[in-house]
């Protein structure tokens, strides 16, 4: 190990380099730990002590409900990787936070010494050590150069999209137009950058070239113009490939120096979410294209595009096939963040709809999918998919108060991402924060324009448990999802409060045919989704008007909920 008085020089360097780019708690972070592993502590950094002593959380502090020190792990981890890249690339003490652990290493390395000069030997001895060199490097660059080609042959990472993001064109040029144009270029990249699946890059590439689709597949272009006390900025995204126009949107802003950071930074949230969210304008692009004998990487992140078209209709005879496709896709790319989080998710779905379980795959269960969740989570703790996939795993497992810490969590890191504004709203509401819940999946139904369904029976529950039935009746009538037990069991709740007879029977009739196992224990099946028991008690009361027969009382969720107050 190096000499303590060697690695706190090595640490003192870092902290006082501008090319540590880390805030506050990451460098307290980085100095705990450090001098906790010097002291002979190591044993004692566990993410209980971090977030207690560096980050003044309480002693009821649990790192599975509340990942901040994960979180914060991964900062210091990149911030330490750009400083030696850059300002430490020659420092002979190596400081890192290796994955799966909170205590660094400390690695020295060799630095290369000049020596005094020389004799100067004859000629010919001297070109013997060139020669030789030079034969050395052509070798060696050969060997470089034939395993670069064998390992290019294999897709390293999944070919999610590259936005290339241009500098949008100033057409005022006079006042400040030139930083308002600037300003929400780099704004849009900022907010572009929150959505993992999707990497916005900072570029100005010229129109009207190919640009080859592993590198850059959308471009960003546009132009800000200014007029008396307004801007307008006119942006558009093109295809990478044959330059088509795929999408084109104007936005008009304030010029009011009170208002414009807040408009830019509008403006810029409108284009990010437009843009970067699940069933946005490049999911929509890439999930038209069908590229023949597509490569693996290829493959894997159409697994993702396909989880979403399944996601829209829930369909139990497509889940075993994305199910399967996702589960190819963390076997081929086992860091590849999203995939795990959309995994879970599948096994989450599995339960939670009683879907038949394929002969050719294991069963799902709770933990598996919040195995695969925290996987996730732990390759990428910014990455929301991965956050709302430990949200959705730790509701089901009835960890509620966990699940919506790390749903607050994720949208303090995104508030941009409909799917997860809207996932969250509905595990807020169906814990009996109607209010704020619902307000929610309001708003993501009319930003995302994906599965309106899922939004639309959420807005029936939400009249229903707020009274205006003939609301509710309107807004479950809207939802496709025939097939679905749970759409059905909410509409016979929400017609024999309406008096709707006729619906009200034929969605009884439905139940009782088509999920008489979900008839046979309605008591266990609301408990694991409506948390307290006051609204499962209404929700059975307007069941029993339905004549749907009364459910058991065997479930232990249930049970628990039964007797716990509010």
């Amino acid at each position: 190990m190096c000499a303590p008085e060697s690695i706190r020089a090595q640490l003192s360097r870092i902290l006082d380099s501008h090319d540590f780019d880390a805030t506050a708690r990451t460098r307290n972070f980085l100095t705990y730990v450090v001098e906790e592993t010097i002291a002979g502590r190591a044993e004692r950094i566990k993410a209980y002590a971090i977030a207690t002593i560096v980050f003044g959380r309480d002693a009821t502090f649990d790192a599975h409900s509340d990942p901040v020190v994960r979180i914060e792990a991964g900062h210091l981890r990149r911030a330490l990787d750009r400083y030696y890249l850059t300002a430490g690339v020659s420092d002979a003490i190596v400081i890192s936070v290796p994955k799966g652990s909170y205590v660094p290493n400390f690695e020295t390395r060799e630095l290369p010494r000049l020596t005094a000069p020389a004799e100067k030997p004859p000629s010919w001895r001297r070109m013997l050590p060139i020669a030789l060199f030079s034969l050395t490097l052509v070798a060696a660059l050969s060997w470089l150069l034939v395993e670069w080609m064998g390992s290019n042959r294999l897709p390293k990472a999944p070919a999610i999209p590259h936005l290339l993001v241009k500098p949008f064109d100033d057409l005022t040029n006079a006042g400040n137009s030139r930083a308002i144009a600037v300003g929400l270029t780099r704004e849009i990249i900022g907010q572009i950058a929150k959505f993992k699946d999707i990497v916005a890059i900072e570029g100005d590439a010229p129109l009207g070239t190919t640009v080859p689709t592993d590198d850059q597949r959308y471009i960003l272009a546009g132009d800000v113009e200014m007029a008396d006390n307004q801007f307008r900025l006119r942006a558009r995204v093109i295809n990478g490939i044959d330059n088509s126009v795929i999408w084109a949107k104007s936005y008009d802003g304030d010029l009011k120096a009170s208002k414009l950071i807040a408009v830019e930074g509008e403006i810029a949230r409108q284009v990010a979410t437009t843009l970067a969210q699940p069933y946005g304008i490049i999911f929509q692009a890439d999930t038209s294209q069908q590229p023949r004998n597509a490569p693996d990487d290829w493959q894997a992140y159409a697994c993702t595009l396909s989880y979403y078209a399944y996601r829209a209709s829930l369909d139990a005879k497509t889940h075993p096939i994305v199910r399967k496709c996702l589960e190819d896709a963390v076997q081929r790319f086992p860091t590849y963040a999203s995939a795990w989080a959309l995994l879970s998710q599948t096994y989450v779905d599995e339960i939670r709809f009683r879907y038949p379980v394929d002969p050719s795959s294991s069963p799902a269960s709770i933990d598996r999918a919040l195995a695969a969740a925290r996987r996730a989570v732990e390759l990428d703790p910014e990455n929301i998919r991965a956050l709302q996939s430990e949200m959705f795993a730790l509701y089901f497992h009835g960890d509620v108060e966990a699940a919506l810490k790390v749903g607050e969590l994720a949208l303090s890191i995104n508030p941009n991402d409909t799917e997860l504004v809207g996932e969250y709203g509905y595990r807020l509401a169906l814990s009996g924060n109607w209010s704020r819940g619902c307000a929610m999946v309001d708003e993501t139904r009319r930003r995302n324009p994906g599965p309106l369904a899922y939004y639309e029976s959420a807005l029936a529950l939400c009249s229903y448990f707020r009274g205006d039935f003939r609301e509710a009746a309107m807004w479950i009538a809207k939802t496709p999802t025939q097939a679905n037990p749970n759409y059905h069991l909410i509409a016979a709740a929400i017609f024999a409060e309406s008096g709707q007879t006729r619906d009200m029977v034929r969605e009884r009739e439905w139940l009782v045919t088509n999920a008489p196992k979900l008839v046979a224990n309605l008591r266990s099946e609301i408990a694991v989704r409506v948390v307290r028991p006051t609204d499962v008690e209404r929700l059975l009361s307007s069941l029993q008007k339905a004549g749907v027969a009364q459910p058991s009382d065997d479930h232990p969720l249930a049970n628990r909920l039964m007797t716990t107050e509010p």
